[in-house]
């Protein structure tokens, strides 16, 4: 009983860290800012493992997130602490987000470089399958019930992780740039280093997150080993500084 117990927590947490890297790594860095480019072999996988692990379609994802950066905690922002509560923001994150990737008119404004291709249509944008997909196979791996248990635990640190990145990333933490976003390295090291929140925003083009001594990035640690084996290229190797106006009127 106690070694399956902790067998699913530990497949719970793998299962959720893969799913941040997925999203950290393809989602953020090199779809939405474009600032690195992986081969087709790994986008193809990674489409996957992120259709099982969370369902989302990533131009929905994009969409949602662009915006953010074209209104940020201003009026237009699809989840502003600062307009809504930071504490309202976590808790109803899914549903802020939900109510923009949804919005054709956001998809259209903000993906428009990332149609829907034939996978999308047969595989990718049926969230539902995907995650009935992913449960089924952690059942057979781990058993019935100890699967569905894994599959929500992982579901609620996935949900709860990225919500926090989005409201108390905008609240609390280090701001050693010029913008309303925090660095949290706690946070950081749950979400694949998005919790360096206000790094990112001071510099959304850089594939690095951790741009300070003693921060932990390991989206960036797993880009780098993928630089390595040339499975992927990093567009700008310097880091260039946004000014918050021009980022802000984006």
């Amino acid at each position: 009983m106690l070694f399956h117990l902790v067998l699913t927590v530990v497949v719970a947490l793998a299962v959720s860290q893969v799913a941040m890297l997925c999203t950290t790594v393809y989602l953020h860095r090199a779809l939405a800012h474009r600032s690195l480019t992986l081969r087709p072999p790994v986008v193809a996988v990674i489409r996957v493992v992120t259709w099982l692990t969370t369902g989302i379609a990533p131009r929905e994802w994009v969409a949602v997130h662009r915006k953010h950066h074209a209104f940020t905690d201003s009026p237009g922002d699809p989840h502003s602490p600062k307009l809504l509560g930071w504490w309202r923001v976590q808790m109803t994150n899914v549903a802020l987000y939900r109510r923009e990737a949804t919005n054709p008119d956001t998809v259209a404004r903000y993906a428009k470089d990332i149609p829907a291709d034939r996978w999308d249509r047969v595989l990718f944008d049926h969230s539902l399958l995907g995650l009935g997909l992913g449960i089924g196979v952690l059942c057979v791996a781990l058993g019935p019930w100890w699967g569905l248990l894994a599959a929500f635990i992982h579901t609620n640190l996935y949900l709860a992780s990225n919500a926090a990145v989005n409201a108390i990333g905008h609240r609390f933490g280090r701001r050693p740039y010029d913008n309303s976003a925090t660095n949290l390295q706690w946070l950081a090291l749950l979400t694949g280093g998005e919790g360096l929140h206000n790094n990112h925003h001071a510099a959304p083009t850089s594939a690095r997150l951790s741009l300070h001594r003693g921060e932990i990035d390991f989206g960036w640690w797993a880009i780098s080993i993928m630089r390595r084996l040339g499975l992927a290229k990093v567009r700008l190797d310097r880091v260039v500084l946004a000014r918050p106006r021009a980022r802000a009127a984006a």
